[in-house]
């Protein structure tokens, strides 16, 4: 998701640019206001003008509603609207509303996502569940009410929606909240009690490592029981950090449990005492970075070229071994070893680096291996 301000038409192009070429295959906006409304037809023709057809979809609170009535260029210009039912109005105004958001989003043949989140539940839902829940023999303790009232709340707009005309293949359920273990519960109990396609995402993951590793937790439990469609990793970003990392975590996610590839897999050893030298992991981080950098370009021409794994290892125990069983690897001499660094293609040794320019000289034999193993598409 953007986290610029979508009336900044320049700012919001530029970011979506950079999340589609790092790899994200949807990108959502937040539309909060007139100006963001507005932006969005030109925000969609600039970026189909440089070749960006990556999908945007719409994240509508409070005023979604009234900004879609007003704009109608805006839903046409989206492919999704992103429809958070605790927060479409309170009391009389929820039904209305949210009639007027779908009714909207079947005139535009849009799909819509309904996006429960715990921060925003719907308080007259919970309320009546914690109220039943009290009148029972043997009442739950109130987190399983809190979770069943986001499951609760997401299957009854998902139906709501189909009642008032949208099909029931245009409808997509998230239902977000910040713990894993409530994550799991809460959709585990979607999964068997509804065949809508799940948006996974653990929502305020945090920052840095706490945000990477628990959203890593929570959804690969689900991932692995085959739960959820679509993935979005939340971090909190560093001051002006790039916003691409949440699409990088999201990957890795995937593809080191063998779901999907997306970049050439870099296989590292973590360091010891034989490797007192910083240089194997200056090349593994460089290799890395060459790797990212290149995939734009080769997921145009070559195919297959993702699934690429390449080994960049630190010394004689288990460098050259590891080396043979990836694609392209490199063992570096660890401390006291003879300065030479072997290279394996399939399994097999190639040739022998030695000198200062072995990060690109290694960096050739990687380019000269892709050109050379991986067809082109053209073709």
């Amino acid at each position: 998701m953007t986290n610029t301000d979508t009336g900044d038409i320049e700012a919001t192009v530029a970011q979506v640019r950079a999340l589609a070429r790092a790899g994200s295959e949807l990108v959502r906006v937040t539309v909060n206001n007139d100006a963001a409304a507005a932006a969005l037809p030109h925000i969609r023709e600039r970026l189909d003008a440089q070749g960006i057809a990556v999908p945007l979809v719409g994240d509508f609170h409070f005023n979604g509603h009234k900004l879609l009535k007003d704009h109608p260029a805006c839903a046409d210009a989206l492919a999704k609207l992103r429809i958070n039912p605790g927060n479409v109005g309170r009391g009389t105004k929820r039904d209305p509303q949210f009639a007027d958001m779908i009714e909207i989003a079947c005139r535009h043949a849009k799909p819509v996502r309904i996006g429960v989140n715990w921060g925003s539940l719907d308080q007259d839902l919970l309320t009546r569940l914690m109220d039943e829940n009290s009148r029972a023999a043997q009442p739950l303790p109130a987190l399983e009410v809190t979770r069943e009232a986001i499951v609760v709340s997401a299957l009854e707009s998902a139906r709501r929606a189909e009642e008032l005309g949208l099909g029931h293949d245009m409808i997509i359920i998230s239902a977000k909240v910040s713990g894993v273990q409530d994550l799991i519960s809460v959709y585990r109990n979607l999964a068997a009690r509804c065949e809508y396609p799940l948006h996974l995402g653990l929502t305020e993951a945090g920052m840095g490592s706490k945000g990477i590793v628990a959203s890593t937790a929570a959804m690969s439990v689900l991932l692995q029981e085959g739960i959820g469609d679509t993935i979005r990793v939340s971090l909190t970003p560093e001051p002006n950090g790039d916003r691409t990392q949440e699409v990088i975590v999201a990957q890795e996610i995937l593809q080191t449990m063998g779901l999907r590839s997306f970049t050439p897999m870099v296989i590292a050893c973590p360091g010891c005492g034989r490797t007192t030298s910083t240089y194997f992991q200056e090349l593994a981080q460089k290799i890395q970075t060459y790797l990212r950098h290149r995939m734009p370009e080769w997921r145009k021409h070559r195919v297959g070229v993702e699934e690429m794994t390449v080994a960049v290892m630190g010394c004689v125990v288990n460098g050259p071994g590891e080396s043979k069983h990836a694609n392209l690897g490199i063992s570096l001499p660890g401390t006291g070893e003879r300065p030479v660094a072997p290279v394996y293609e399939d399994g097999e040794k190639t040739v022998t680096l030695k000198g200062e320019h072995i990060a690109e000289e290694f960096q050739e034999l990687v380019e000269r291996y892709v050109q050379r193993t991986y067809s082109s598409i053209a073709s």
